[in-house]
């Protein structure tokens, strides 16, 4: 047995780092700075929660739920798998692949999906517009499984022809993709995915924990059980939160995989 390793699985955030194409920037403003006040002292404006890897609290997407500070610990804390799912754009990650996939799923993990997707985690087309994401039954089998909280390494936990970036409540926030889908497939995607980031309502409303944005150095412990602590801030009422996504893992059962110096986008 190796020492226990801890493993970065977030994104970094900060001023300038990638955000969802309805989000707006945020600012980092200096209150006190080095060469006059020999202290640094930093403020935040404009500036939301559901940013890098973050946390969804039920009541992001459901009336009259729970809130972040309701959301007992357990829920961001315990036994997990991180498993390969390899996808590209628009594509779902259906039941059979969840069935599938090594180390097996169990009651009570947090499960981790590693697409491929955190590669490309950055200001482009690739990373939000064309994300995969889970299909309706996907969400369904992971309920059915009773697993803790779900994980994944792309721009939400829905697809984002589920989201209104496509065509679903204030949007589409992105017209030029209604265009391109309807070009390739013939028909507009309303038709493919007519209801409204039903991934999050099915598992926010079944107990089951949504962490969006995964990435770090996932890859290190792709294929392995391990513990993931992932907490957020204690926000009262809040809908969601910046975490820091910690997995602690085996030196001797870890990946190897160089360490990476990371700028927005590119390890």
């Amino acid at each position: 047995m190796g020492k226990t390793k801890l493993v970065d699985l977030s994104h970094p955030f900060g001023q300038g780092n990638p955000i969802w194409p309805s989000g707006g920037d945020f600012h980092i403003d200096r209150i006190n700075h080095m060469p006059m006040h020999y202290r640094l002292l930093q403020t935040f404006n404009n500036f939301h929660m559901h940013n890098s890897t973050h946390a969804d609290s039920p009541a992001h997407v459901i009336p009259e739920t729970a809130y972040t500070h309701e959301v007992p610990l357990e829920k961001y804390y315990g036994e997990a798998v991180v498993v390969s799912i390899p996808k590209g754009k628009w594509e779902l990650i259906t039941p059979e692949e969840l069935e599938a996939a090594q180390p097996e799923i169990r009651e009570g993990d947090i499960v981790i999906i590693n697409t491929g997707s955190h590669k490309r985690w950055g200001e482009n087309d690739d990373y939000f517009m064309y994300s995969p994401g889970l299909s309706i039954a996907a969400a369904q089998w992971l309920v059915n499984k009773k697993v803790k909280a779900l994980g994944i390494d792309c721009q939400a936990l829905d697809h984002p022809c589920y989201t209104y970036m496509i065509d679903h409540g204030p949007g589409p926030f992105v017209p030029r993709l209604v265009k391109e889908y309807t070009e390739m497939f013939g028909h507009p995607p309303i038709e493919d995915f007519p209801e409204w980031e039903p991934v999050h309502t099915i598992l926010l409303g079944n107990d089951v924990m949504g962490f969006e944005n995964v990435g770090g150095d996932i890859e290190k412990v792709t294929g392995k059980r391990c513990t993931i602590a992932a907490f957020p801030l204690r926000w009262w009422k809040g809908d969601g939160s910046i975490v820091r996504m910690v997995a602690f893992i085996d030196e001797d059962d870890m990946n190897e995989i160089p360490d990476r110096v990371y700028k927005w986008g590119v390890y």
